[in-house]
């Protein structure tokens, strides 16, 4: 046996994935499953795999006697088996048999993460028709009813809207012969999801929140980093962990979450190993998740979890038909875009629904991104409405004022800024009035993601330098004219900012400087913005230029 070899239960795209991410580190993968041709094999096919049902105990004691280290890329296999062999056998197996047996039934996952404090959104067994009654009684409609086990990419969900689809939802569920359980139906502003990664020595990581599009109760769109506040990022990612860490056993776990109106944060449920959502990582993280993944059922050092770019965003691959073609041509479209790498999985027969591959695109900005993955989603959604299209994108740039007489003054920033592409966010923020508002903004702002702030005063102009006191971003004060000394106080009262609190300014009632200014600091990090910049300086040299061109031509006594 070599020395570092695992054993994979399953061969489809993720173990495939795994593969390629092994092959790199030079590690030995063997794959137990029934086609010969299995995406995962295709792709090692010098390498000698086990033939068989990944649930099959014989097959699986063959595949432990090949690795030192079993794990899973589907979590629908035989925990019994597995179990004997950790605890007879002392074969290292990760996740554990535990965990994977646990996640296998939903209800016993929600039982699990209640009592460990995680938050979830309430449910109710359903065993017979008169529990149904107890949970219509207690939640009302609409509810989610669900399978407890074998359900996964919206198979084995119901949403039940009225008294009239019980008999369908029923027999669409097998009339109990999976058991059920019901949740309370929960409107939820955004669908998050975090890959959490847990070393063999405990340790733990993860990457960054993202945002999930489902479409038809599958994952279409992944949209990183989550346009959401960055407090509630962070709030989302300790909970990821401390949901993982309630469980057993090494590797990557992929955690779902709902993110409510008033910014709660409900689990929904968690995959123990590589996930949809995760597929990003390939190329946009330092790490991907399937190296990780490795690293982590080896106990070896973990890798980076940070984004290496500024955004990404992930389209799954769907089987429209059994056409391969019709399906493709999001990947064909996807050649001609600057950043799109395409994944295809290899597999043999297309249909409606499959994942055939995905395509991940990588970008400097978020609005940048959106402009790339908009000709790839008009043919995915077939010229259908789609979120990423109206997805409220978080901003970059906070324009703040204060009082709302400042706003004919600071409209202008607004302007530039939107002429840019730039995510901004404009509000009223007195110093002197909401002081108590003006602490919380200042200090939280870089948490939220803000990267610039623009503060328009008047008067005694407290505002930008009192801001600049408090925020670790650059800030930009903007004058505003009074109607007793024109501004000059103003400015004067921004400009004599004591040594350690910087306070950019530009002149009276000028925040069209103070757009342009955000702009370049922006594109001092962000490159899409720099070349956008850099165009806009070109075009205002060719306007000065067109005007000597017509002086010179028509004379000054005509211009």
């Amino acid at each position: 046996m070599d020395p570092r070899t695992i054993g994979v239960l399953g061969g489809g795209q993720l173990g495939r994935m795994l593969v390629e991410a092994a092959s790199r580190l030079n590690i030995k993968v063997v794959i137990l499953d029934t086609p010969p041709n299995a995406p995962a094999k295709q792709i090692q096919a010098t390498q000698s795999h086990i033939h068989g049902d990944f649930k099959d105990p014989y097959k699986i004691r063959e595949l432990a006697k090949t690795a030192n280290v079993l794990t899973i890329e589907i979590e629908h296999v035989n925990t019994e088996i597995l179990e004997t062999l950790m605890n007879e056998n002392n074969v290292v197996i990760h996740p554990s048999p535990s965990t994977i047996k646990l996640i296998q039934n939903k209800f016993s996952q929600k039982i699990h993460l209640s009592k460990h404090k995680i938050p979830v959104v309430d449910f109710i067994d359903v065993s017979t028709k008169e529990d149904l009654s107890i949970a219509i009684e207690k939640f009302g409609y609409p509810l989610m009813l669900k399978s407890k086990t074998l359900a996964y990419d919206g198979r084995g969900n119901y949403l039940l809207r009225s008294e009239d689809e019980i008999s369908n939802a029923l027999e669409s569920l097998g009339n109990f012969s999976i058991p059920l359980y019901a949740e309370r139906w929960t409107s939820f502003a955004k669908e998050l999801a975090v890959m959490v990664v847990r070393r063999a020595n405990g340790e733990v990581k993860s990457y960054p929140v993202v945002e999930t599009v489902q479409k038809e109760n599958i994952c279409h769109l992944v949209i990183v980093p989550a346009q959401i506040n960055g407090v509630i990022s962070e709030k989302a990612k300790t909970i990821a962990e401390e949901a993982i860490q309630t469980l057993e056993g090494a590797g990557v776990f992929g955690v779902e979450m709902f993110l409510m109106n008033d910014g709660y944060i409900y689990v929904n449920e968690i995959a123990p190993r590589p996930h949809n959502s995760g597929h990003y990582t390939i190329e946009a993280c330092e790490t991907s998740q399937y190296e990780n993944h490795i690293r982590c059922i080896l106990d070896l050092p973990l890798g980076s979890t940070a984004l290496k770019v500024p955004a990404a965003a992930m389209i799954n691959i769907l089987g429209k038909s059994n056409d391969l073609q019709e399906t493709l041509r999001p990947c064909a479209e996807s050649l001609s875009i600057p950043g799109a790498t395409i994944h295809l999985y290899g597999k043999q027969d297309c249909r409606k629904g499959r994942k055939m591959g995905h395509i991940t695109a990588v970008s400097d900005s978020i609005s940048q991104l959106f402009s790339r993955i908009k000709p790839i989603l008009e043919i995915v959604n077939e010229n259908e409405h789609d979120i990423s299209t109206t997805m409220k994108i978080q901003p970059l740039v906070g324009i703040i004022m204060g009082s709302d007489s400042d706003l004919p003054t600071m409209k202008p920033c607004a302007e530039i800024l939107k002429s840019f592409d730039v995510p901004f966010e404009l509000s009223i923020v007195s110093a002197h009035r909401t002081p108590n508002r003006m602490f919380d903004y200042a200090v939280n702002a870089h948490k939220r993601g803000i990267k610039v702030i623009v503060a328009g005063a008047g008067g005694a102009a407290h505002l930008p330098g009192m801001v600049a006191a408090l925020t670790p971003l650059p800030v930009i004060g903007v004058p505003v004219k009074g109607k007793i000394l024109d501004g000059v106080d103003s400015l004067y009262s921004i400009v004599q900012m004591p040594r350690g609190i910087p306070v950019a300014t530009v002149a009276i009632n000028n925040s069209t400087n103070a757009g342009i200014l955000a702009v370049r600091q922006l594109g001092a990090f962000i490159p899409g913005y720099l070349e956008k910049m850099q165009k806009f300086m070109e075009k205002q040299e060719s306007d000065v230029l067109a005007k000597v061109d017509k002086l010179e031509e028509v004379g000054w006594e005509s211009y």
